[in-house]
């Protein structure tokens, strides 16, 4: 059986990280920091847009501004021409 996490990463999903900077609810000239981390698919990432999505309707805080990170975890292998044979004898 294999983990839920791996078939994303096989399916073309890659880690996203987003920093995320808030406005406090009670104190709106104060920023906060939130990092939000999840498997999406680039350059889309419609789980970071589902995400944000959920906290502007939801949350009190707004959004100030969202930095994000993305990494592919399983990429196709990196093949290099090899220009001769040694044989050790």
């Amino acid at each position: 059986m294999v983990s839920e996490d791996f078939a994303k990463q096989v399916e073309g999903y890659g880690l996203t990280t987003a920093h995320i900077l808030y406005r406090r609810p009670d104190h709106r000239w104060l920023l906060q920091t939130y990092v939000w981390q999840q498997y999406d698919l680039f350059p889309e990432f419609p789980e970071l847009g589902k995400f944000l999505a959920f906290w502007q309707e939801k949350l009190e805080g707004p959004l100030h501004s969202v930095q994000v990170a993305h990494q592919r975890l399983i990429k196709p292998a990196e093949l290099r021409a090899v220009g001769g044979v040694f044989r050790l004898h």
